[in-house]
């Protein structure tokens, strides 16, 4: 007999990327969830394929990589990008940066691993966590909130009654349009289709291989290498014009695919077509209440850059430990208002950076630009470790020191390290296989170095960790008797960079971080 009434700490409406990633991160901060996703089972299209640097750095954390990358493409195929007239034809090009040259500044690297193989080791990996119930083929209503928490109505007929509620249900949010939070951004760009087919195709384009190809020919369109095996074309109808995704019957996709490969006598296994808009917006508030957006339910990107998903991704590992902070007793309401503050700038400049992207292939495939105006185009855009890594936070929840930001000549495509308070902690190799990343979270990190006095200060929920060696603090620009505090998700919150060692400056700090009722604001 079904219990009618479940008790969770977090309700997550949506099991795509975003939803999955918030319940990992739910259960890692120790808070309960239960995920309700109206499909049966994990997506059946690689609707997106890219995992940045940025999020590989969390599956890392997760204890995924190894999983990620068995299921991705080989990593020099993840770096190229081809332009030709079709796969096959004489005028192919290809644009690759070297594996020795990708992500200096991580443990990890960016890898193409598809949403359809992606989504179901994350599931996996959730339903395997303390505290995490996923529900697929279960319909949550809009969810009512009051005072106390968020109630939902599960279409099993049980009543979910949460503190809070994340929607990560989409672009097309049904519970961000019942709280009225409009959405900013341009008109459509675009009327797109997906065509999903299998093809014996990777032995004829040895030394032709990569994971993006934009064709100029008799059909303008991308193809996407899935797997090397299964292969997705994307192409474009215009309504005003009296196209329709009527006209892309089985049969004009295959044709479309073979035109795109150069061989009409390919063999072609179509398994699916998918239509679907290109557009661009940002939800101008990330939270109502006890509802916080997360995902295309905040912000829509185009698929140019492979930006959506994981700027979701960030969005969860952001807001999930800041609402442990608050359901703990251990922060005040007011860090909760920090997550907009926070993940709103960071949302309009991804996809603003889309949609240039979108642009830049838009000139192109209209024959604006030429065959090596394009591949430079393409090869530039291609390096976007400035966005992934670079964004830094200025809120509430940080603590200024006084010093400037970086101010790379391109913030899209240079990274510069900074632990500047704001920014992601820097990378630095401590041994084979170890990062200072490796030693954050969950939970706030007191890094210093080894003889400085911290680890005598005994903070509550902080973590003090010696760290050898002078490379490490040189990169994060401290002193002998230095500290920095990271927050859960790996972000500087305070840097001291020159102690004593002082009990009452960092839980100062902290008090400040967490917005604890007792702290005095200027």
């Amino acid at each position: 007999m079904l219990d009618p009434v479940i008790e969770v700490d977090v309700l997550i409406v949506g099991g795509g990327p975003v939803g999955l990633a918030t319940a990992v991160e739910c259960s890692r901060n120790g808070l309960t969830c239960l995920v309700a996703e109206r499909h049966p089972g994990t997506s059946i299209f690689p609707k997106a394929r890219l995992i940045t640097t940025r999020t590989m750095e969390l599956v890392r954390s997760w204890g995924l990589q190894d999983a990620v990358e068995r299921a991705g493409l080989p990593r020099e195929d993840s770096l190229a990008v081809g332009v030709a007239s079709s796969l096959l034809a004489d005028d192919f090009h290809r644009a690759a940066a070297s594996i020795e040259d990708d992500a200096p500044h991580s443990p990890t690297y960016a890898y193409i691993c598809a949403q359809d193989e992606f989504e179901v080791i994350l599931k996996a990996h959730a339903e395997a966590q303390p505290g995490v119930d996923v529900r697929f083929g279960t319909r949550a209503t809009i969810p009512v909130q009051d005072a106390d928490g968020v109630t939902a109505e599960l279409s099993t007929g049980e009543t979910v009654r949460a503190r809070y509620c994340v929607a990560a249900d989409g672009g097309r949010s049904p519970i961000r349009r019942s709280l009225g939070i409009e959405v900013d951004g341009p008109p459509p760009i675009g009327h797109m289709v997906s065509i999903m087919v299998e093809a014996d195709l990777a032995p004829r384009l040895e030394g032709r291989r990569c994971a993006l190809y934009f064709i100029r020919g008799e059909v303008p369109c991308a193809v996407e290498a899935v797997d090397n095996r299964r292969w997705m074309v994307q192409s474009g109808f215009e309504p005003d014009k009296g196209g329709s995704v009527d006209d892309f019957t089985p049969e004009v996709c295959v044709e479309i695919v073979k035109a795109a490969v150069g061989d009409p006598e390919l063999d072609v296994r179509l398994i699916g077509i998918m239509p679907w808009l290109q557009q661009t917006v940002t939800a101008r508030s990330y939270r109502s209440g006890r509802i916080f957006l997360a995902g295309d339910s905040a912000h829509v990107s185009t698929p140019q850059g492979g930006f959506g998903m994981n700027c979701g991704i960030q969005d969860a590992h952001n807001l999930v430990w800041k609402l442990a902070a608050v359901l703990e007793g251990r922060a005040g309401e007011g860090l909760l208002d920090t997550y907009e503050a926070e993940r709103h700038p960071i949302g309009v400049w991804t996809v603003a950076e889309s949609l240039n992207n979108a642009m830049i292939t838009y000139a192109m495939m209209e024959g604006q630009l030429t065959l090596q105006e394009s591949i430079e185009q393409q090869a530039g855009r291609r390096s976007s470790e400035g966005l992934v890594l670079g964004f830094s936070y200025d809120s509430a929840a940080v603590v200024p020191d006084g010093t400037p930001a970086p101010a790379p000549a391109d913030p899209y495509k240079t990274f510069v390290p900074a632990a500047r308070p704001g920014h992601r902690a820097p990378h630095v190799p401590l041994a084979e296989n170890l990062s200072t990343l490796d030693l954050l979270g969950p939970g706030f990190t007191l890094l210093c170095p080894e003889g400085s006095g911290w680890p005598a200060v005994e903070i509550d929920g902080v973590r003090v960790r010696e760290v050898p060696g002078e490379a490490w603090a040189k990169e994060y620009e401290i002193g002998s008797d230095g500290a920095v505090l990271v927050r859960p998700d790996g972000h500087v919150a305070w840097r001291d960079a020159g102690g004593p060692a002082d009990a009452a400056v960092l839980r100062g700090a902290l008090d400040r971080v967490l917005a604890r009722p007792s702290i005095r604001r200027p």
